[in-house]
């Protein structure tokens, strides 16, 4: 059910392909969804893939109450009946829409139950192993096939479709010549949405930072920091329990002294009968 407060509906979002490109994050916990709602961010993505992420989209959704958000659904889904099965379980922990990386025929079966539904184009990083990873889409053959990949897209019911690692001149192109709401991650600004993980906008991880992608705090350092001054305040507690400094009298409850002493008579007393 939409709620009357959301920023998007699926309708909005077909209304404006084309007059503006929108900013997409990724975000992996409640405190990033927030952040992204309070920051003006128009769409919201996240897992729905693990127990754990499908326990977290709750948490998200009431962190982002107003933000259009996506879950994906996990990769290697078995069957049409399975795929419906999770696509409602993501609709009704809050998700408006769900992504699938899987084929044509799984999607259509979603669609037909009119679930919105985002397909992938271009680099999938499951199925890396055919292709590598790398751009898809730099020779006329496979932009081509790009293009027939979209179109059975758009004709399975999809609404949208990430569109990962492809030449800018190319998606800007293909956004053009689709009704799908194309959402550029690594495929330049001629899409209608502009697609970056929270890791990457945070710099919330070890590894070089894809080419694509810009960091704009450096989260894991932080990281390293906070965990650093974790060990130094659990050190300096540990070391003035062995002392003695730690409690102080400020840290005390205290008792009335006439009280203390009557309540031992009478623990005493109790004792001895």
């Amino acid at each position: 059910m939409l709620r009357p407060d959301k920023k998007y509906s699926v309708y909005d979002l077909r209304q404006l392909k084309g007059k503006r490109c929108l900013t997409h994050v990724h975000v992996k916990s409640a405190e990033e969804a927030a952040a992204a709602e309070a920051a003006g961010i128009d769409l919201l993505s996240c897992s729905f893939d693990t127990p754990a992420s499908q326990a977290r989209l709750p948490l998200l959704v009431e962190a982002a109450p107003k933000s259009f958000i996506s879950g994906a659904t996990p990769h290697g889904l078995a069957s049409p009946e399975e795929a419906i099965r999770i696509a409602f379980r993501a609709l009704e922990s809050g998700a408006s829409s769900v992504y699938c990386s899987a084929s044509p025929w799984m999607i259509e079966a979603m669609a037909r139950e009119r679930i919105p539904v985002v397909g992938h184009l271009g680099m999938v990083p499951r199925h890396a192993i055919w292709t590598n990873i790398r751009p898809i889409g730099k020779t006329a053959a496979e932009a081509k096939q790009l293009y027939e990949q979209m179109k059975r897209l758009e004709e399975a019911g999809a609404y949208a479709a990430e569109l990962e690692l492809v030449p800018h001149k190319l998606a800007t192109y293909l956004c053009k010549q689709t009704s799908l709401f194309l959402m550029s991650l690594g495929s330049g600004s001629g899409c209608d949405s502009q697609f970056l993980f929270s890791d990457d906008i945070l710099g919330d991880y070890d590894e070089r930072i894809p080419r694509h992608a810009k960091a704009y705090r450096n989260f894991i350092k932080e990281h390293k920091r906070l965990q650093q001054e974790r060990i130094a305040a659990f050190k300096e507690y540990a070391d003035d329990v062995e002392s003695g400094r730690f409690p102080e009298a400020r840290h005390l409850v205290a008792m009335d002294e006439a009280e203390f002493k009557e309540a031992v008579a009478k623990i005493e007393r109790n004792r001895s009968a």
